[in-house]
């Protein structure tokens, strides 16, 4: 793992380049996409420090009883296409590092950096059938739901798909770790900073053309959000669309052709069910890039829970703007939602601030901080809808997830000579 982390810093140029080629994001996002997965192959290089087992001397007379972790066998990952890097080194380095066999199976979409990835692990010294590829679509992900031999299966990626994944892998005794969709709100308070606070906004709403599952893709006002219309629109309108290998280019273009027309439509729902529009990215042009599946910066207000555009995860660059009278109605808001991978606040009040972390549901909680992705060394804690198993990805979890726990309970004593036969259980015996 050491090598391999010395090897990706060696070609993050080259991986990221791929990335924007297959995926379309900007070389700035891709670079944040190789790094952001870099992070958990550092962290998987201690991760020996997190299967220690437990040891108890003498729990008994002459007995002592310890824990130890070990690995599964087969285990398998299948991946989105929004990170083409970070979510397979999710995956892999922590599942190698415990002692695992791993087969990766990379979007259809923009696989190349995983084939990259393996290349690297390969002249690190990861031995032959350790790490494998395989590629296809839904039969490829069907046999590995159920194949007997695969232990453990992590997944990224849209609920359909995830609870898919999740039901047929589980049903045949897997261990399944699953993370889907989001609608991740932002709680703006009226004393929030105002400039931190529209930057957090726009490039947490906008980045990466919205296509990420921590996307801020909702914010609630507390108070109205008339006095941050203007600005929201005014820093919306300055993010620069172009292809992801221009080095001015804030937002590149969205998957596909039909990610675009989805987008659209739920841009278009929320229209006609009374959203107001007040910043449009749908007819965007980019000069060279004409047929592109390009959407600029796009912001509605005036939202209501029961829109469509609500309910749907967009995965694009839109920002919807919902409207509270107190921060225990804007709660409730976030609360009332299913999707549970993470939501932020904006304030300066302490007492707002722990109001808001001691009840709101999502699992992953922002203070000030517009996208609260924990660093390696603690876990990606969505929940509710968004997460469906057990354990979740990388930090401790991570580790308990590809490993099984096994006890051993242990005698070394003299046992003296006897024609009495002791029916108690070993560790209750007194002598």
């Amino acid at each position: 793992m050491f090598k391999l982390q010395e090897l990706i810093r060696r070609d993050i140029d080259k991986l990221a380049l791929n990335i924007t080629t297959e995926q379309g994001k900007t070389l700035k996002d891709a670079h944040g996409d190789v790094f952001r997965g870099l992070e958990v192959v550092e962290h998987a290089c201690g991760t020996a420090t997190l299967q220690m087992g437990e040891y108890v001397s003498n729990v008994s007379n002459g007995i002592d009883t310890y824990s130890i972790r070990e690995p599964l066998g087969v285990c398998a990952g299948i991946c989105p296409f929004n990170f083409p890097a970070m979510i397979p080194l999710w995956m892999f380095p922590i599942a190698v590092a415990c002692g695992n066999t791993f087969i990766l199976k990379p979007s259809e979409k923009d696989p190349g950096a995983s084939v990259l990835l393996a290349e690297l692990a390969m002249e690190a010294g990861l031995p032959d059938g350790v790490l494998n590829i395989v590629h296809g679509t839904n039969d490829i992900v069907n046999a590995i739901c159920d194949d007997d031999d695969i232990r453990a299966v992590s997944f990224v990626g849209s609920n359909t798909a995830g609870m898919h994944i999740y039901s047929r892998a589980s049903a045949k005794g897997k261990r399944v770790q699953s993370n889907m969709g989001a609608k991740n709100h932002g709680i703006v308070m009226p004393d929030a900073s105002p400039d931190a606070t529209l930057n957090a906004l726009v490039a947490a709403g906008f980045g990466a053309a919205g296509q990420r599952c921590m996307a801020l893709s909702t914010v609630v006002f507390v108070g109205g959000s008339k006095s941050w219309e203007n600005k929201l629109v005014e820093y919306g309108k300055s993010l620069k669309v172009s292809s992801g290998t221009e080095p001015d280019a804030d937002l590149g273009p969205v998957i596909s052709k039909q990610a675009k027309e989805r987008i659209c439509n739920l841009i278009q729902s929320g229209i006609e069910s009374g959203a107001k529009l007040l910043l449009d990215g749908r007819d965007i042009v980019v000069p060279g890039y004409e047929h592109g599946n390009f959407i600029g910066p796009t912001i509605l207000s005036n939202v209501t829970a029961d829109m469509e555009c609500y309910k749907e995860e967009i995965f694009g660059p839109v920002l919807l703007c919902l409207e509270a009278d107190s921060l225990e109605e804007a709660i409730s808001i976030v609360n009332r939602n299913r999707y549970g991978n993470g939501a932020s606040i904006f304030t300066t009040s302490g007492v707002a601030a722990r109001k808001f972390q001691t009840e709101i549901e999502a699992g992953q909680v922002g203070i000030n901080v517009p996208i609260p992705v924990p660093l390696p060394f603690f876990s990606f804690t969505g929940n509710k809808a968004s997460f469906a198993g057990d354990l979740n990805f990388y930090g401790k979890a991570g580790v308990n997830f590809f490993t099984q726990i096994k006890t051993v309970t242990q005698q070394w004593k003299s046992l003296p000579g006897s024609n009495v036969v002791n029916l108690a259980m070993p560790t209750s015996q007194k002598a």
